[in-house]
């Protein structure tokens, strides 16, 4: 596959009048809210710990890119919808200019094999993806209750990613953590950390003659759909500019997300030690 930087440098060698200009690099300035409203049922035992988690999680930029008038422009000729961020942000940072020379002159710019969108089929969440802390407490010599809180004993990172080897395998992340956060309406990371000594006020009763056991869950959205694939190809006739693709192939691809500063309890008491 050619690399993206010569074909960028080919393209204004054939084009002449009308280059494709790669601009620097700009932090999309729409970036994903901290506070989301969820479109799933959270379970009661579930809570977030945003506030009160030790390690500050980094707030997942979500590639919301808008296509330029330029992009926009292009992205209606294609035959094959394209919805790749990476690629969109390409089309954002070029400049093709329209002027007569351009007539009569004919080129095609391959562009390499992309990514071009992701349809999800399925959204679901685990609420207990990942075990990730323990707290006990003995009441068994007691003869009164025994309030246990959540205290996480050791800083904990809770990873996902996707379930199969695929190309492109960056760009594809991008697109299913968009779909999932758009259906789900949570925070989502591939990676999110819970610090050493996170606590929660959450009170949980332990009767005499019993033990406590409070589990705590990293949960997850496991996300399934379809990618597909293209082989990218800019076209020029005259003054028309136009986006073709070719050799479209179409993959299932599944992928597990960690939801970021939330934690799923499970809470038990037994007799004898488990």
């Amino acid at each position: 596959m050619i690399k993206r930087t010569l074909l960028t440098c080919f393209c204004s060698v054939l084009i002449l009048s009308t280059p494709l200009l790669a601009a620097k690099d700009q932090k999309d300035t729409e970036k994903q809210s901290q506070t989301q409203t969820s479109k799933m049922e959270v379970p009661s035992s579930v809570l977030t710990i945003g506030k009160e988690n030790t390690y500050p999680n980094a707030v997942e930029d979500l590639p919301t890119l808008q296509p330029s008038e330029l992009t926009q422009e292009l992205l209606k000729t294609s035959n094959v919808p394209i919805e790749n961020p990476q690629l969109i942000k390409m089309f954002n940072e070029s400049s093709m200019n329209k002027t007569p020379t351009a007539i009569g002159m004919r080129a095609t710019i391959y562009l390499g094999e992309w990514a071009l969108n992701y349809d999800s089929a399925e959204t679901a969440a685990n609420w207990e993806y990942q075990k990730m802390n323990t707290n006990y407490v003995d009441n068994r010599g007691g003869k009164t209750n025994i309030q246990m809180h959540y205290v996480q004993e050791t800083q904990k990172t809770i990873k996902g990613g996707l379930t199969s080897n695929v190309p492109g395998a960056e760009d594809v992340k991008k697109m299913m953590i968009l779909k999932a956060g758009q259906k789900s309406g949570l925070p989502l990371a591939f990676e999110t950390v819970i610090g050493a000594g996170t606590k929660k006020d959450q009170v949980y009763n332990i009767a005499p003659k019993r033990l406590g056991y409070l589990y705590a869950y990293a949960p997850a959205i496991n996300e399934k759909g379809k990618v597909t694939y293209g082989e990218v190809y800019l076209v020029f006739k005259g003054m028309k500019r136009m986006i073709v693709v070719k050799n479209v192939t179409s993959q299932g691809i599944g992928a597990w997300i960690p939801i970021q500063d939330h934690v799923s309890f499970g809470f038990i008491t037994s007799d004898k030690p488990r």
